[in-house]
C-alpha cells in the first residue's frame, strides 16, 4: 500500500498530463474543422451583399474576406 502523499501526487501529475493531452487533441480537431469548414466564404459574401441590394464587385469582396481573416 501506497502513503496517502503518493496517490494525492499521482492523481495531481494524472491530472495535468490528462489536462495537456485532451487540450492539444481538442484544438487540433477544432482547427481541422475549421479549415475543412471555414466559417465565411466568398459566395456567402456575394449573398450577403445582394440581400442588401447591391452587386458587389470583386474589390468589395476581396475586402471583406479580409476583413474576416483579420478578425480571427
Amino acid at each position: 500500500m501506497i502513503p496517502w502523499w503518493a496517490g494525492l501526487i499521482i492523481a495531481i501529475v494524472s491530472a495535468v498530463i490528462g489536462g495537456i493531452i485532451g487540450f492539444i487533441i481538442t484544438r487540433k480537431v477544432i482547427q481541422k474543422q475549421l479549415k475543412d469548414n471555414p466559417p465565411i466564404n466568398e459566395n456567402q459574401i456575394r449573398a450577403m451583399y445582394r440581400s442588401m441590394g447591391r452587386k458587389p464587385s470583386e474589390a468589395d469582396i476581396k475586402k471583406t474576406m479580409n476583413a474576416v481573416k483579420r478578425g480571427k
